[in-house]
């Protein structure tokens, strides 16, 4: 299907890998010009490499941490120039939070699960604004978690950050909608990103295996899917990717499940 991304332009933050990487692929594929962000130089070039590679026109590595309001502000003046000052498309991917339950978490850790999952979205929307608005068409997408619909007692912090993104995105969506910049939120599942397969590792778990991941998750966290395996992040990217599409033409303050199945009680 043609998503109309032949030459827009796109960031992915956190696109060096996993959900991000795998999203900046399909935007790539259907023609975009792809800037993926994140903190890593040597991923975030590898990954600029192969969109260059897939048909991206202008693929770029921008290296920046979305905790710092100057290299946010940096960021996006750098793609400004590079894009005279368009941009059709932001996606925000990153949204780390450590585990543990309430009593276990420091205040230190709650304010990096906000500082990451919350406010890095927050700034990058604030300063890309000015661009998505100059653009003819403009889309945002927010990455949130299956959690906030279904609570873990492992992940208050992480899943209160996440709770915040949605309720921000939704607003953002009403404020947004007499531009037609278009705001939608996608809510993955378990699905075999970096921090899973780290944790899986972590309990002796073979995380590349999707149905025994998903039988650990079952074990420890009391949250199977409907499906009997954890999800992959190729099968989250066509998701973000058409919300992030002009074939998405009347779609905003969506919050799009990709769980594998939930009746989230």
């Amino acid at each position: 299907m043609d998503l109309g991304f032949e030459g827009a332009t796109a960031v992915v933050v956190g696109g060096g890998r996993g959900m991000g990487f795998a999203t900046a692929r399909c935007l790539a594929d259907d023609g975009a010009r792809v800037a993926v962000v994140g903190r890593s130089k040597a991923v975030l070039d590898a990954a600029a490499t192969n969109l260059a590679d897939r048909g991206s026109p202008d693929a770029v590595a921008i290296v920046a941490d979305v905790g710092d309001p100057a290299q946010v502000e940096q960021l996006f003046a750098e793609v400004g120039d590079r894009w005279d000052g368009e941009l059709n498309v932001l996606v925000n991917t990153v949204g780390p939070g450590a585990a543990g339950n309430f009593e276990e978490l420091s205040e230190e850790q709650w304010q990096a699960a906000f500082d990451g999952g919350l406010m890095g979205m927050v700034r990058c929307v604030r300063a890309a604004l000015p661009l998505l608005r100059k653009a003819q068409w403009g889309r945002i997408v927010n990455f949130s978690a299956h959690s906030t619909q279904r609570q873990s007692t492992r992940l208050p912090a992480y899943t209160a950050a996440k709770a915040a993104v949605n309720s921000v995105s939704k607003n953002l969506s009403l404020l947004l909608a007499p531009d037609e910049i278009m705001v939608n939120v996608v809510s993955p599942g378990s699905i075999s990103s970096e921090a899973l397969l780290g944790w899986a590792d972590s309990v002796g778990v073979d995380g590349s295996d999707p149905y025994e991941l998903m039988t650990a998750i079952d074990k420890h966290f009391g949250h199977p899917a409907h499906l009997p395996r954890a999800g992959l992040p190729d099968e989250i990217g066509p998701v973000a990717a058409f919300l992030a599409s002009r074939r998405n033409s009347y779609m905003t303050g969506a919050n799009v499940n990709v769980d594998g199945g939930s009746d989230f009680n």
